[in-house]
This record gives C-alpha cells, structure tokens and sequence, in this order.
C-alpha cells in the first residue's frame, strides 16, 4: 500500500556518495506533498519521491549521449528505498508510480546496477546521462 509520508525522522542517515543530508531532503519532500511511504503489515518498509507535470526536473534539460522519448509531462521517481524485510517493493512502487500518469523518467547512479536491472526489467529505455546540480556526478537515464 502506497500512502503520503508524514512521518518525522529523528537520525540523520547520509547519503554515501554525495554526503547530502537525506534527512533534509526526505522533510523537504514531506513538505511539499512528494514523499511516498510504503507499507506492509502497517509497518513503513519502503519509501520514494515522486512528481508529475511539464519540465518538473531541471536536471533532465540538459541529456547528453542520447535523448528523451519526448516532451510530454512526465513523472519522476527519487530516491526509492526499501528495508530489506519485503521483496518487490521497487517494482510495486515504479508500476505504482506509472498509474498515476502512464510516463516516467528516471536517473541512477552507473553504479546502481539494481536498479538498472529493474527499470530495464519493467520496460524502461535508456536514455542518456544528465548530471545532478548538487555533486555533478552522471546519473543513467531511462524513461517509460
């Protein structure tokens, strides 16, 4: 079951690579309405970011080695996360995710192999690569 996430956290996880408070980010999604929990015997086991609309990511204006499918609004999927206790909850929420607006584009760090498989799993295509404003780092794109 996927709801809206409203739940305040009280430790500070970082994100590794980028060392960018996920804290931070995961309130400021809170607050704008963006933040997805997902929940299994009442138990938050999984969370994710998503947003739809035209031009939503500013990140995806600029793709190099490749191109997007097309301009249309699309839906954006960040920074999905599940605990481990329960298989599938990347696929549910991605299909989750394209029932709410049927067009999705997506970023991974090269090194997310998972994920890689995943999308290209449920039928998504590369893309290119777009680089994050905050560590600059290539991020793989795939849209569906």
């Amino acid at each position: 079951m996927v709801r809206p996430n409203s739940a305040r956290y009280h430790d500070e996880p970082v994100l590794i690579r980028s060392h960018i408070s996920y804290t931070k980010t995961t309130e400021q999604d809170i607050q704008l309405g963006h933040s997805y929990v997902y929940l299994h015997d009442k138990q938050i086991v999984g969370t994710f970011f998503f947003n739809f609309g035209k031009d939503i990511e500013p990140t995806y204006a600029v793709i190099e080695n490749g191109t997007w499918e097309n301009d249309h609004p699309y839906g954006v999927i960040h920074r999905l996360a599940g605990d481990g206790s329960v298989k599938g909850i990347g696929t549910y929420c991605i299909n989750w995710c394209y029932e709410q607006c049927h067009h999705l584009r997506v970023d991974t760090h090269p090194d997310n192999q998972v994920m890689q498989r995943l999308l290209i799993k449920l039928g998504f295509t590369r893309c290119g690569i777009i680089h994050v404003v905050q560590d600059n780092m290539p991020r793989i794109t795939f849209e569906k």
